[in-house]
């Protein structure tokens, strides 16, 4: 199995984990003398197997990620770099947004907004912190599907 299966598998348990939860929650509770829709005991046995499962799946996963080596850097590293690609990009982008909200002015007297940002430079910014998220997420990806699940 490929890396990349082991995460559509595991996004997959996550998924059925959900289900299984809410499942769990609608027949929790039913009125005197009536019968739930399913049984919660066989919910919660196949909740446990799924959560087994997922467990297995996400520690052979991290191992793979560890040993997993792209451009001299292991996905681990790359992994927590895209991370925080991530978050400065959507800050950046938010920055750029907000400073180009400067409105407009009706009449001489209202008060007038400046960014305090150069907003064609935070976009330069933006862009070249998006085209790096990018590749670096094309270089997961390729080893992604190249690599064997450890």
């Amino acid at each position: 199995m490929k890396l990349a299966e082991a995460l559509q598998e595991r996004a997959d348990l996550n998924r059925r984990i959900q289900q299984l939860q809410q499942r769990l929650n609608n027949n929790a509770v039913v009125q005197e003398g009536e019968q739930p829709a399913e049984d919660p005991q066989e919910l919660l046995i196949e909740l446990d197997n799924c959560a087994a499962n997922l467990e297995q799946l996400i520690t052979r996963i991290n191992l793979t990620n560890c040993r997993t080596a792209v451009d001299g850097e292991n996905l681990t590293a790359l992994l927590a770099r895209r991370d925080a690609l991530k978050l400065r990009l959507s800050a950046y982008r938010d920055l750029a947004y907000s400073a180009s909200q400067l409105g407009r002015r009706g009449t001489r007297s209202e008060i007038k907004l400046l960014s305090t940002v150069n907003v064609r430079e935070l976009q330069k910014n933006v862009d070249v912190l998006a085209r790096e998220l990018r590749l670096l997420d094309n270089s997961i990806q390729a080893a992604n599907w190249s690599t064997d699940l450890s």
